[in-house]
């Protein structure tokens, strides 16, 4: 029998962690972050399978050898086209630099509501936003996820509480940065491409770096709740990293597969924009973040994508006007941000907007 819900309404608190904290003997959740009371989201809360996704090994992308670059370009071809998602191995950052970053942020989490509120921010496109669910002021049903969000480049931005995050986010947003500057060159190669095609085409000089900081506490009904529900990545190219708790689960071939942490290796994944760049050969991958009722969950993803500015269309090279007209229109990268930002997130509903057909 389900636990009996101790709230009316909704309550009217700022954050997941505040609601643990107010109600620490907390058996049942608020109906407003229990998705199965929406109909079309059921399929959401499948069984997921344990199933390894591909492994794409770094230090090859950056070889001197040919021989070694061509193989680990081919991996990444395989990759992108039959899962979208990869386990990036040899990449370069400290071990230390990326644990130093996931407790920064787990800092800023852990101050007082009423500091995090300073820095709550309106649009979706300011420089520095923290909140709960994903857009409270559309949202039917709140995710069990608080969130803090800041853009690092072309222009660099972070709270500037906790004292710490401001400095270590610095620094590991240039190496993190030049990690997805690589990886997106050898999509490009992949693709058939030059290698800095997209580079150049979608001015990634100048292209937005967004880190997005989550946070998932323990849910006394993890089976009713999201922590976020199925959708892909607005991004190029987005790089992930999580504590030792699992959630991140992936949808490859009608099923949902669990990525479990591996020490010091990052997640990546391909977004909206390479499936519209490549004209579908890439797809973006759906993509949800379940929750427990034991472990707090911390993960930090940040997205690599086009210059605000940048206009993203299939590439000329990938086209014809016969047997592969383009399947997407053109938009600018701002207005897709703000599209798929100030909506639902819903399955991929933003890319569906601007597609011209479906293809296979």
């Amino acid at each position: 029998m389900a636990a009996t819900s101790p709230f009316v309404s909704p309550p009217k608190l700022t954050s997941i962690k505040a609601l643990a904290a107010e109600f620490p003997a907390l058996t049942s959740i608020p109906p407003v972050y229990n998705f199965q009371t929406v109909p079309n989201i059921i399929e959401a809360f499948s069984e997921a399978d344990d199933e390894s996704i591909p492994t794409v090994d770094f230090s090859l992308l950056t070889s001197s050898n040919p021989e070694e670059r061509s193989k680990v370009i081919q991996d990444l071809a395989k990759a992108c086209q039959d899962w979208g998602f990869f386990m990036v191995t040899n990449h370069g950052l400290p071990e230390s630099m990326m644990k130093a970053m996931i407790e920064a942020c787990r800092a800023f989490f852990d101050l007082p509501e009423e500091e995090k509120q300073e820095f709550e921010g309106k649009h979706v496109l300011d420089p520095i936003r923290c909140g709960t669910s994903f857009n409270v002021s559309v949202d039917k049903v709140l995710f069990w996820r608080d969130f803090v969000k800041f853009f690092m480049h072309p222009n660099f931005h972070a709270p500037t509480k906790p004292s710490c995050l401001s400095e270590i986010a610095l620094e590991f947003s240039k190496r993190v940065g030049q990690v997805a500057r690589e990886i997106t060159r050898g999509i490009s190669e992949s693709l058939g491409l030059e290698l800095d095609y997209i580079d150049e085409a979608l001015d990634l000089e100048n292209g937005l770096q967004i880190l997005i900081a989550n946070l998932y506490p323990p849910c006394p009904q993890p089976e009713l709740a999201m922590g976020l529900p199925p959708h892909s990545d607005h991004s190029l190219v987005t790089l992930l990293m999580q504590n030792e708790i699992g959630g991140l689960q992936v949808q490859h071939q009608g099923k949902w597969i669990n990525v479990n942490p591996i020490p010091n290796s990052i997640v990546a994944n391909i977004g909206d924009q390479i499936e519209i760049l490549s004209n579908g050969k890439y797809k973006s991958v759906l993509h949800r973040a379940v929750v427990n009722s034991k472990d707090t969950r911390t993960s930090i993803a940040i997205f690599h994508g086009p210059a605000p500015d940048a206009v993203v269309s299939p590439a000329s090279k990938l086209v014809d006007s016969v047997s592969n007209p383009p399947a997407y229109k053109a938009i600018k990268y701002k207005e897709y941000l703000e599209l798929q930002q100030s909506h639902n997130l819903d399955w991929k509903s933003a890319l569906e907007r601007i597609r011209l057909y479906d293809i296979e």
